[in-house]
């Protein structure tokens, strides 16, 4: 009896259906034994972390080496701070991700190796049409085992105009990426600003601050000793305490507000926690004249609108929504894919074991079309949203620039008064100090025109340190970009605060 080919192949298919559900059961157990489950930290992963990151915290900046002034200052916020270095890294990220994006519009090369075996021939058999009888004997045109292997090109025209808009649209994303950069390095170069000017009015009124603290705790030992002998009335000398508690306290609560500048100075330029006693200023001169307001606000609302980083980001989030239309134009149409490569096969049974392939293939998806209209919507409604938010940018962005503006000019005026009672006041206590020394009046009134004098100098320092706040505030409304161009994370420290010295200085006659 001669048995059919699909008969007697009836075992080898017994055999091969075990072999499948012996391999599923192996699979399964497998899987369940490798169940994954949360496994938290340990203490020494987190003190491992809390180690490095105190290491990288402060790692390779430059130590203090002496006093610093206002644009060391600045310099030391823009290579050290955190917050300005992260955003120099998205910055970075965004220069890659612009180089991958590059990457897209290549064709695909791909290079494919395999072995495929058996533990028998492969069979085939064939059938007349006509009688329905076998007319061959079965027969093989496949060895058991074959090695294969090809590398192939491959294009796809549709990919390609895709991924060139794609790329257009990281190139956007570095743009974005740099004025968001300019925005937080112009925020911290204002912080700095203003803690620095408030820091060098500690500077200036501390001696005074620590003479007139010991003058106090000198009086209030005089008032209790009379107190004690009960050489006045009782209520004279209590009451003189209560003055001298009452100025003891202004005097701390101006110690407190005085060295809380000094600490966000410090955190401003990435000073370890306890290391801001090192910080040493230099007292600059006093350079409120050197400030001058310009006299056409229309030009400033000009050069805010046109510089200011998140307008400028508005704009380039509209030019990649509009990128994204054409790419939704693309996606309706037919996709042309072309390929060419060289094959090899080991099967001996092949006329021709070495072979070139080439081949067009076109398809389209007709559900795109479908789709087009909703994602056309979509893109709409997102350029009409950037398009309200530009608008309401632009009035907040005039608005800034009109209140730093009168800012400015109100600190202008303030410090005009502020320099005239300081000198008056100055004045009261020479006199009563000159009074005092020649007993024609008390310590008391002493005591109280000098702390009258410290509150007038603080006074005096507080608005001037609010004039340089406001001149920030107004360049930094207006866009001003007083940031070098190539500046880098390895750029050096010195030549960086000259740079930002030179540009603030252009920055200030820009308005004379």
């Amino acid at each position: 009896m001669v048995c059919k080919p699909n008969a007697c192949n009836g075992g080898g298919r017994g055999a091969t259906s075990l072999i499948l559900m012996g391999l599923i059961v192996f699979a399964a157990l497998g899987v369940t034994s490798c169940a994954i489950r949360p496994v938290p930290l340990t203490e020494e992963e987190i003190r491992s972390r809390i180690t490095d990151d105190r290491s990288i915290l402060t790692k390779d900046q430059e130590p203090l080496s002496g006093p610093i002034d206002l644009y060391e200052a600045m310099a030391r916020a823009l290579k050290y701070n955190l917050e300005a270095r992260v955003e120099l890294m998205h910055k970075m990220l965004a220069d890659t991700q612009l180089d991958l994006s590059h990457y897209a519009m290549l064709p695909r090369l791909a290079a494919n190796a395999g072995f495929d075996g058996r533990n028998n021939y492969t069979g085939g058999v064939a059938r007349s049409l006509l009688t329905g009888r076998e007319v061959l004997e079965p027969f093989t045109s496949a060895q058991k085992n074959i090695f294969s292997a090809d590398l192939s090109l491959s294009w796809n025209v549709l990919d390609f105009g895709l991924s060139y808009i794609r790329a257009k649209q990281a190139a956007d994303d570095v743009l974005i990426a740099e004025e968001e950069r300019r925005r937080v390095a112009n925020r911290v170069m204002h912080d700095v600003r203003s803690a620095y000017w408030r820091a060098v009015s500690a500077e200036r009124i501390l001696p005074s601050l620590k003479q007139l603290d010991e003058w106090v705790k000198t009086a209030l030992e005089k008032a209790q000793a009379v107190q004690d002998e009960k050489l006045s009335a009782p209520l004279v000398p209590l009451q003189y305490k209560l003055d001298l508690l009452n100025t003891q306290r202004y005097i701390q609560q101006l110690f407190r507000e005085l060295n809380t500048a000094r600490l966000e100075l410090a955190a401003l330029i990435n000073l370890p926690p306890g290391q801001e006693k090192d910080l040493v200023l230099m007292v600059p001169d006093r350079d409120s004249h050197t400030i001058q307001l310009p006299a056409n606000i229309e030009a400033l609302e000009e050069r805010a609108l046109e510089a200011r980083p998140e307008l400028r980001m508005v704009d380039y989030r509209r030019r990649i929504n509009a990128h994204e239309a054409k790419a939704a134009i693309l996606e309706m149409m037919p996709s042309l894919n072309l390929v060419v490569g060289a094959n090899y096969s080991s099967n001996s049974f092949l006329f021709n074991n070495h072979w070139a392939a080439y081949a067009a293939r076109a398809s389209w998806n007709l559900l795109s079309l479908v789709r087009y209209p909703a994602r056309a919507k979509t893109i709409e409604a997102q350029d009409t949203v950037l398009r309200t938010q530009n608008l309401a940018l632009a009035m907040a962005v005039m608005s800034q620039v009109h209140v730093s503006v009168a800012q400015v000019a109100h600190a202008k005026r303030e410090i005009k008064t502020a320099v005239l009672y300081y000198e008056t006041q100055s004045q009261i206590t020479e006199y009563t100090r000159l009074a005092w020394r020649t007993a024609r009046s008390s310590e008391q009134a002493l005591l109280r025109e000098r702390v009258a004098q410290v509150a007038a100098q603080l006074r005096y320092d507080a608005v001037e340190a609010e004039l340089q706040t406001s001149w920030a505030s107004l360049l930094s409304a207006i866009g001003e970009d007083v940031l070098p161009k190539d500046l880098t994370a390895e750029q050096n420290l010195s030549d960086l605060a000259l740079q930002l010295r030179i540009r603030w200085n252009k920055s200030k006659e820009s308005f004379r």
